[in-house]
């Protein structure tokens, strides 16, 4: 171990490679880790947590309205773009910090600047050598910005929590987790927005029955859907106006245009191709379930190996992996039943089989729903309605998948999801006394 300046050499700060160094440290590896622009990665000062902020604030447009059906009087409510904007960026501010100080109290050597493999066992940043008798690639993923004239006048998700202003009219494009996301938060602060999307659905790969629900009550909301549209260039008109030129001919307007069609990995001008190792189509890092590479000393963790975008899978690679390296303990990430949400308005969560592929895995299914107006809706006079579903195998009655939407629906099934992980049956399920009265006990009571 001595001929290495380092043990351990970890590129990128967000939370898988956060997690590596920290672990390997722990174990007592020597462990240095570069990012180029700050610790948290996308998750903490791009993504899901100022995000999920966005979402709670922009929420209250509903919640102060409803609130007058529940006796409160609340005059001249008011928006403040600025003031939501700062405090979540403070917010982000303070979680870059603590996470610079979990590395210093494990003693991680943090290094500022992009770090480059430019050898076995080598890497350099900042123009310094550093030898690592293991190299971890943590660099995470980008957003996709479509290859078309006028692409540029857009922006992505990174800039979207930096808005000097709110726009009077946007455009969304895409039909993902972000672009739902943002619809719902620039819809309830005031924003008229519609969504382009190239297909003719939403959330590909979720359950019908869901998306089907958010497209309903999105419309209703006024957020406008414009499917099978293909755009083709982007123009900057004299009063400022984006115009989106449409492959069917169709011109569309905005004053910002949000790119929200993918994210690709991390992984160019890392010097990679130069050791041999053949990327996938997207630029993914191909790894065993080890999170290893071909390489025996090159490993990769989390978005960048594009296994599952999720953040906690980052984390638990990354801990996993430093694990095997370092530690005692010898374990692999289970990929399967991993819970999901979309924080739309309303939000979605979801684990396991739709009914579609549990049918097409099984033969033999039933589906079980609930479809309802949640107490809060029916006395402030909402026709909002939430739905669950449950999947089960007919020949075991194990419950196979489960989905919901509805006001609170990802804290639902946080609980729910250790039931499906543990594959207990719709039987015991049903056991299960209902607490009274909420939301949730909708899911014992199915039949």
């Amino acid at each position: 171990m001595d001929q290495f300046d380092v043990d351990l050499f970890v590129i990128g700060g967000g939370s898988g490679g956060v997690r590596a160094a920290r672990i390997a440290a722990g174990h007592g590896a020597k462990v240095m880790l570069a990012e180029e622009y700050r610790l948290g990665g996308t998750c903490v000062i791009r993504g899901c947590v100022p995000k999920k902020l966005l979402v709670i604030g922009a929420h209250f447009a509903e919640d102060l309205v409803d609130a007058e059906r529940y006796g409160w009087t609340i005059a001249g409510r008011r928006f403040n773009w600025p003031t939501l904007r700062d405090h979540v960026l403070a917010d982000v501010d303070r979680l870059n910090s603590a996470y610079q100080s979990t590395l210093n109290s494990h003693k991680v050597e943090t290094r500022l600047g992009r770090a480059t493999i430019t050898g076995p066992n080598r890497v350099t940043i900042n123009g310094e050598e550093i030898s690592a008798r293991h190299i971890t690639v943590a660099t995470g993923a980008r957003p996709v910005i479509p290859a078309i004239p006028g692409a540029e006048l857009g922006i992505t998700s990174n800039e979207m929590f930096q808005l000097e202003a709110l726009p009077r009219r946007a455009i969304i494009v895409g039909a993902g987790f972000i672009a739902n996301e943002f619809a719902g938060i620039l819809h309830q602060l005031g924003v008229d927005v519609q969504m382009v999307i190239r297909s003719g659905t939403l959330l590909r790969g979720w359950e019908p029955a869901l998306t089907d629900r958010l497209l309903a009550i999105s419309t209703e909301k006024g957020i406008r859907f414009n499917f099978h549209h293909m755009p083709e260039r982007i123009e900057k008109l004299e009063d400022g106006t984006l115009r989106m030129h449409c492959a069917n001919g169709r011109q569309l307007d905005a004053d910002l245009i949000l790119w929200a069609i993918g994210r690709r990995p991390n992984s160019a001008d890392l010097g990679l191709e130069a050791l041999g190792l053949s990327l996938s189509e997207t630029g993914a890092i191909p790894v065993d379930a080890d999170s290893h590479t071909s390489l025996p000393w090159l490993h990769a963790v989390g978005d960048v190996t594009d296994r599952i975008q999720l953040t906690p899978i980052a984390i638990r690679e990354g801990h996993a992996l430093a694990d095997r390296l370092f530690g005692e303990r010898q374990w692999q990430v289970d990929h399967s039943l991993v819970p999901a949400a979309v924080f739309s308005h309303p939000p979605l969560a979801s684990v396991g089989l739709t009914e579609g592929e549990a049918r097409e895995r099984y033969g033999s299914v039933r589906a079980y729903t609930s479809d309802f107006r949640p107490m809060k809706h029916v006395l402030a006079g909402r026709t909002e309605r939430s739905l669950y579903k449950l999947v089960v195998d007919a020949a075991t009655d194990v419950v196979v998948g489960a989905h919901m939407i509805g006001p609170d629906a990802p804290e639902i099934l946080q609980a729910l999801a250790i039931a499906v992980k543990a594959g207990l049956t719709k039987s015991q399920v049903d056991q299960t006394v209902a607490l009274h009265p909420t939301m949730a006990e909708e899911l014992v009571l199915m039949k």
